[in-house]
């Protein structure tokens, strides 16, 4: 979060949140929606076109979403900057990998019972 510009006190709260993730299809679009005691966000958009996106930390990007060997490859681009989130299932795991330059975070997501 440090990379991308996210302030002390948002980032301490950030890495505190055990998100819920929904992931849906519904003809061709694609929903994801992340709930969290901090904030909800709900993204709907069609695999392979260019979308605008206001992210939860409330930057402005151009994004686009693609499938690659099974994985939901999300690029975010701002000004000069990229940051990408991919997305993969592994069992009953969804793991989601943040990158930024040389800045990777991976997170976890259990499926519910």
């Amino acid at each position: 979060m440090t990379a991308l510009g996210v302030g002390y006190a948002l980032r301490k709260l950030g890495s505190m949140t055990k998100p819920t993730t929904v992931i849906s299809v519904e003809g061709d679009s694609v929903t994801v929606k992340t709930q969290s005691t901090l904030k909800n966000t709900e993204l709907t958009f069609k695999l392979g076109e260019e979308f605008d996106e206001t992210t939860a930390d409330d930057r402005k990007v151009k994004s686009l979403v693609t499938l690659e060997d099974g994985k939901m490859v999300h690029i975010q681009k701002w000004g000069s900057k990229e940051t990408s989130l991919v997305r993969e299932v592994n069992g009953d795991a969804l793991i989601l990998t943040l990158t930024m330059g040389d800045v990777v975070c991976t997170r976890r997501y259990e499926r519910a019972q």
